[in-house]
């Protein structure tokens, strides 16, 4: 007799940075992926982004989640390497929660999560969001991706022609997808440009 497989887990975290609907588009796409299962922390201060650029109350976000815990939970299933998670992604990470990563701090269950992925050898996906950049915020990018984390900020696409602000997160997600090796249709792929005969070299 064949065991039901065990679902793709992924952890979501929103921290308080800008683009707070990245965080909430990802888990609306993972709720339709078959056999993935989302597993949803939010930081004191992503809680208050989304209230202010989504105008979402805590139970609204939640619901969108498989699973959600308490980022004041350290003891939560996600802060264990025991638990099984396919790769965690903080959409958007703010400079302060990449700084805790890159640091090792966990000081919460967001960046305690965040550290277990990358204790147990599993993708983690930053998409971090500041601009301009100083050179703290360089080098926290810099050792978070030699611990093995991917900095994937969230930047617009315009080859692919965005018509609208949702074309344009869409994109973003789409390549968080790629990066968790699972299947979408959030945007087409790009496969040349066509070069008409009067094109020179």
């Amino acid at each position: 007799m064949d065991l039901p497989s065990a679902p793709q887990r992924i952890i979501v975290g929103i921290s308080g940075a800008s683009g707070a609907v990245y965080g909430v588009r990802l888990l609306q796409v993972l709720r339709e992926c078959p056999g993935v299962q989302s597993h949803l922390v939010v930081s004191d201060a992503g809680w208050r982004t989304l209230r202010h650029e989504l105008g979402m109350e805590r139970p609204a976000v939640e619901a969108l989640a498989h699973q959600a815990h308490d980022a004041r939970n350290v003891g939560a299933s996600i802060a264990s390497g025991s638990f099984q998670c396919a790769g965690m992604v903080v959409a958007p990470c703010s400079m302060r929660t990449l700084a805790s990563v890159a640091h090792g701090l966990s000081d919460n269950l967001l960046t305690r999560a965040a550290d277990v992925v990358l204790k147990e050898r599993r993708r983690l996906i930053l998409m971090a969001r500041e601009t301009p950049l100083h050179l703290g915020h360089l080098r926290n990018m810099v050792s978070v991706t030699e611990m093995g984390a991917i900095v994937c900020p969230p930047m617009p696409a315009f080859y692919l022609r965005p018509q609208s602000v949702a074309d344009i997160v869409d994109a973003s997600v789409a390549r968080v997808l790629d990066l968790l090796g699972l299947p979408h249709s959030l945007t087409q792929r790009w496969t040349g440009e066509e070069k008409s005969g009067s094109d020179s070299n």
